[in-house]
């Protein structure tokens, strides 16, 4: 599944680390994530779009 996090996270001034404390993962989460190798669970991914405030449709593409 695609995804526009790094996006989001540069627009935001987060560093993954950053990010990844704020949802309460690792910051290896957040870049396996970013480089398409990992896809979160539907929590994750509904904690990420509320972070910033978005659709989760328009943080993940799915193919």
């Amino acid at each position: 599944m695609k995804n526009k996090l790094k996006v989001f996270r540069a627009m935001h001034d987060l560093t993954q680390e950053d990010l990844a404390e704020k949802v309460e993962v690792t910051r290896q989460t957040i870049n396996a994530i970013e480089k398409g190798r990992y896809d979160p669970s539907l929590t994750l991914a509904f904690k990420l779009a509320n972070l910033f405030k978005v659709k989760i449709e328009e943080l993940f593409i799915y193919e």
